[in-house]
């Protein structure tokens, strides 16, 4: 299979299957001489790991990361730091139950990838999905922690951070937003408020066997004016391919998106006035990019992520064969798989900006 890599400077080549012994990524371009340890990478892949409340999936994963190449350090050093190598990432599959999905081995499930990746490649690993899991993502959100590192060793202290904004048909009221609240419920909501109609409701869903969608906000601060390019690099092109590449997300918008169209021009426009810190923009509605080049703002995107297609109600389909018949999905599955979308969002988001900001540099000093 092609197009597991992302990514010119910065590399991310991605491996694996949910039910595999093992996933994990090869990171390249990554520059020498910045401190990297596991840790630095495990607090990341805590956050999404699976099994850390009932709202998500119950499968038990440690996830534990192990650094295989493009670090080192000895007893002269007090860290160990990347050499300029390709650095190897791996995270072993410890709680994988493939007999869950022996009788879904000849049928297709919808909403899911089954079809498609059978009529593409005349085989599919039925097990969990395969390498069309979101099991996947684990290596990107690794992979992330070492992009966030690099932009940190650019450009001093940059704050890449996501929330989940809405979950099904319940959002939140922008004016109740800390963001430190994420990082204290299961739901990474930034509305306190919200935690208890958020816990009820899902709930409701995973009782009935069913799921739900939800919106993520990813935002990324400390990036300076001028990354990306005006044609075929624009930066909002790129984070959009990027966040449209996360399992089970159905549409982007980067600053005021899809609103921009009922909006005029006088309201849409972000005005300019010269401060005592040079240029001082009095509003964001591009989202911190302007033909394609960021403007020094805040980076904000939106992500709209379907619900699991993994439920217990019966659904029509087809089997390989041809034959029509009906599926529903056992074994265990995220309720709203947007929940554990959001530290992926933050790791894509953080990617595609470390190679962007190696680009920059590369042609621009």
């Amino acid at each position: 299979m092609s197009h597991n890599t992302i990514g010119h400077l910065f590399r991310v080549t991605t491996f694996g299957e949910s039910h595999g012994p093992a996933l994990g990524c090869i990171v390249d371009g990554c520059p020498p001489g910045i401190v990297l340890s596991e840790s630095d990478i495990q607090a990341d892949l805590d956050r999404r790991r699976p099994g850390t409340s009932r709202f998500v999936t119950q499968r038990r994963e440690p996830d534990q990361v192990r650094i295989l190449s493009g670090v080192f350090g000895d007893e002269r050093m007090t860290e160990a730091r990347t050499t300029g190598t390709p650095i190897a990432l791996l995270i072993e599959n410890l709680d994988q139950k493939s007999k869950d999905y022996s009788d879904i081995r000849e049928k297709f499930r919808p909403g899911h990838a089954d079809f498609t990746y059978w009529s593409k490649y005349g085989l599919r690993d039925y097990r969990g999905g395969g390498r069309a899991s979101a099991r996947e993502t684990a290596a990107r959100v690794a992979a992330g922690a070492v992009a966030r590192k690099v932009l940190n060793h650019l450009y001093g202290r940059v704050d890449v951070r996501a929330a989940l904004i809405q979950m099904g048909t319940k959002s939140i009221a922008r004016a109740g937003w800390d963001w430190a609240e994420t990082a204290r419920n299961p739901f990474f909501c930034p509305d306190p408020a919200t935690v208890p109609i958020w816990s009820a409701y899902l709930d409701g869903v995973r009782k009935s066997g069913s799921s739900c969608g939800g919106i993520i906000e990813v935002v990324a601060e400390g990036i300076p004016a001028g990354l990306g390019a005006p044609v075929y690099a624009k930066l909002d092109a790129e984070i959009a391919a990027a966040l449209m590449g996360i399992n089970a997300v159905k549409g982007v918008e980067i600053g005021a998106g899809f609103a921009a169209a009922a909006s005029s021009g006088e309201d849409n426009a972000d005005e300019l006035r010269q401060g005592a810190q040079g240029p001082h923009f009095l509003s964001n509605h591009a989202g911190g990019i302007l033909g394609g080049i960021s403007t020094g703002q805040p980076i904000v995107a939106r992500l709209a992520v379907k619900p699991t297609s993994s439920i217990l109600t019966s659904r029509r389909t087809i089997d390989v064969n041809g034959a029509d018949t009906e599926i529903a999905t056992k074994g265990r599955h995220d309720p709203c798989v947007a929940i554990r979308a959001v530290p992926v969002a933050e790791a894509m988001l953080a990617i595609v900006l470390a190679d962007q900001a190696l680009r920059h540099r590369g042609q621009c000093g």
